[in-house]
């Protein structure tokens, strides 16, 4: 069987524990790979390469920083599909879905190519007599990534190459549920010319992201995955004196107002809810229709859902490919199970569902949920599957409000053809990301991504200006020279003498 070892000093690294962990072929339900999980000691043995890799790459040249990214900007774009091919090997998502995640996170590494403009500091002159005050940016030394299995390239991306770009060493936590795009990504920097120790991948398990919590040589963490872990990483790594980012969960809404392109707003929710089978943070999971077009645009919605083709990621005709775990995929289920019990009328049952040679894969099909109540699971959880819920409100007030009393906010959308209504729900609504007719407002790479309340815990977002600025600290250095007419200092450089 294959391992998948850690990636510790520019090259593969054996794991010591003796511990492993299973990696699942979604479609087939197959184990395929083991992946090695480290214990406390390699983690620290991970860090004390990147504390000292930090000293030389800490103080390197912007223009060698540039340089290994733009090379490494190439091979990633030569590489795309060999990593799209391991995320759909290992999470289970359609090879188009992997490859646009790919593209996503090469916005940020361009971002990272662009670094000297970005470290520029500030300067004011003669603030008072010959004195002079600039600011700088400088690096934190060693900072650590946990991330999701959703995307195993993608968000890993929205972190290290802004790091080592800012000049800090990283250490990487993936997903041990689909590790092998984290190694491909740390080898193809290697090749990039990337130092040794500047970027390492450290798999695992709670055992390895406690250890990097509590490591006294990390000086900040960067997370993305569930609420209850995000608001753990933040109250555990800030307790020992971290700077912390942690992106938690959603439960992203869409308003649909009469006046909307139903059409539109039908397919807009259909691509939203069930793209990448649902497994997305910023995945569309209630949609609030507002008025009368709650049974049209049900319908509409309807229609779409049931053409989607689900199958192998590797099959280029399927659209929607199965979920990451059978445990995971049995949650789902429940949820849409339970849904008629509390008040939902069950418009499609994905549950069941399974793919013709592909018996024992992680397959659900498409669940469209009517008439959800706000006290129901279904609408309270953050489901993370192909299940959309439509929940009713008679006006454009009751709607904001529905969305506003939500505990997440993380990203929202809004369907209209008024400008004035779109203005004042993107002013009135609280999230953090907010798409008008867009139905997932995921910002480009030079604008940072984050939400508001219980899906994001720490003062930055990620990527983006908040990403550079939470990746160095500011300095200010206040300096006053004697001008070099007022007395022999040492040198005389053909100043006249003032008397």
């Amino acid at each position: 069987m294959k391992t998948v070892n850690h990636w510790i000093g520019g090259k593969t690294v054996e794991g010591a524990s003796g511990n492993y962990g299973p990696v699942t072929d979604p479609a087939t339900g197959e184990v395929t790979t083991q992946v090695a999980l480290a214990s406390a000691e390699e983690v620290d043995a991970a860090v004390r390469i990147a504390k000292e890799a930090y000293l030389s790459w800490g103080q390197s040249s912007l223009a060698a920083r540039t340089k290994v990214l733009f090379a490494y900007r190439a091979l990633l774009d030569a590489n795309r599909d060999a990593i799209a091919e391991l995320i759909t090997a290992e999470h289970g998502k359609v090879h188009s879905d992997a490859l646009g995640e790919v593209a996503r996170g090469l916005e940020i590494v361009e971002l990272a190519c662009g670094i000297t403009t970005q470290l520029k500091g500030e300067l004011s002159t003669s603030v008072s007599n010959r004195v002079d005050v600039s600011a700088i940016r400088q690096p934190l030394g060693v900072v650590a990534g946990i991330t999701p299995f959703n995307f195993p390239a993608m968000v890993p991306m929205w972190m290290f190459p802004l790091a080592v770009a800012c000049g800090n060493t990283f250490i990487l936590k993936p997903s041990e549920k689909d590790p092998s795009a984290a190694n491909k990504l740390a080898e193809l920097a290697t090749e990039a010319g990337l130092p040794a120790g500047v970027l390492n991948v450290v798999h695992g398990d709670k055992v390895a992201v406690d250890a990097l919590l509590s490591h006294p040589d990390i000086a900040a963490v960067s997370f993305v995955g569930s609420t209850p872990i995000a608001r753990h990483i933040h109250t555990t790594a800030s307790a020992n004196g971290k700077r912390v980012q942690a992106l938690g969960g959603a439960k992203n809404h869409m308003l649909v107002l009469p006046d909307a392109d139903l059409d539109a707003a039908a397919d807009a929710a259909v691509s939203a809810a069930y793209g990448s089978a649902g497994e997305r943070c910023m995945a569309i999971s209630a949609v609030v229709a507002v008025g009368s077009i709650a049974d049209e645009l049900v319908d509409k919605i309807r229609e779409r859902a049931e053409k989607i083709k689900i199958g192998p990621g590797n099959d280029p005709t399927s659209e929607m490919g199965p979920l990451i775990t059978a445990a995971h995929r049995d949650k789902v289920a429940s949820y849409v199970k339970g849904a008629a019990d509390q008040g939902a009328d069950v418009v499609l049952d994905g549950t069941g569902y399974t793919v013709d040679g592909f018996e024992n894969g992680h397959w659900i099909g498409l669940s469209l949920l009517d008439n959800v109540k706000t006290d129901s699971d279904a609408y309270r959880d953050e489901i993370f599957g192909p299940v959309l819920c439509v929940l009713r409100a008679e006006t454009y007030e009751e709607g904001v409000a529905l969305i506003n009393a939500s505990p997440f906010g993380n990203g929202t959308a809004i369907f209209t053809r008024d400008g004035g209504a779109a203005r004042r729900f993107q002013l009135e609504i609280e999230a953090g990301m907010v798409g008008v007719n867009v139905p997932i407002p995921v910002p480009v790479g030079y604008h940072s991504f984050g939400g508001w309340k219980d899906s994001l815990f720490g003062d930055h977002h990620i990527y983006g200006n908040d990403g550079i600025h939470f990746y160095t600290r500011g300095k200010v250095v206040t300096t006053r020279w004697p001008d070099p007419s007022e007395g022999h200092i040492g040198v005389d450089l053909g100043f006249p003498r003032n008397h």
